[in-house]
């Protein structure tokens, strides 16, 4: 996956955002969805808050990937809420980079630790959750949470992440 962070040449108040202009010809190619996470782009822009810890919430309720497995499609919807730091992830981008799962076979554990990981190296926030609300396959629904930084108990360490009591 590749990072672009805004950069300050060029014309407008945000010119590093490629993703975000209007199309043209050369650069409706740079806008479709990309094969894959890896082929990506999850583009930032300055945060002009960065003493304040406030939290940005997005959510995609048509999130599709593909079973590792069977190759057959898989459902959701992902929750992304973060505290910024210097920069801000710019929505388009991200919803190009989440619509680049739907040819990418990878369980679901795997496919909302990667989004987190990903958002982590794009703009490095204060605080991440990510959450996969994966529809029922089989009869089972699967829900899965990651953060970001990861902070577990000593209590949780010690007992495979479960919380006790």
């Amino acid at each position: 996956m590749q990072t672009h962070p805004a950069r300050r040449s060029g014309k407008g108040p945000h010119p590093g955002l490629t993703l975000l202009r209007r199309p043209d010809s050369r650069r409706a190619r740079d806008a479709a969805i990309p094969r894959s996470p890896a082929q990506a782009r999850l583009e930032t822009f300055r945060n002009a808050y960065p003493r304040r810890n406030y939290w940005v919430h997005f959510e995609c309720p048509e999130f599709t990937a593909l079973c590792p497995i069977t190759g057959q499609p898989d459902f959701g919807a992902i929750a992304i809420e973060y505290i910024p730091d210097r920069v801000c992830l710019e929505s388009k981008s991200l919803k190009l980079y989440l619509f680049s799962f739907r040819n990418y076979g990878a369980f679901h554990e795997a496919t909302v630790n990667r989004i987190l990981d990903d958002i982590v190296d794009a703009c490095r926030p204060r605080r991440l959750r990510v959450t996969g609300r994966f529809n029922p396959r089989g009869g089972i629904a699967i829900t899965v949470t990651a953060e970001h930084p990861a902070e577990m108990t000593d209590g949780e360490a010690g007992n495979g992440g479960r919380r006790n009591g």
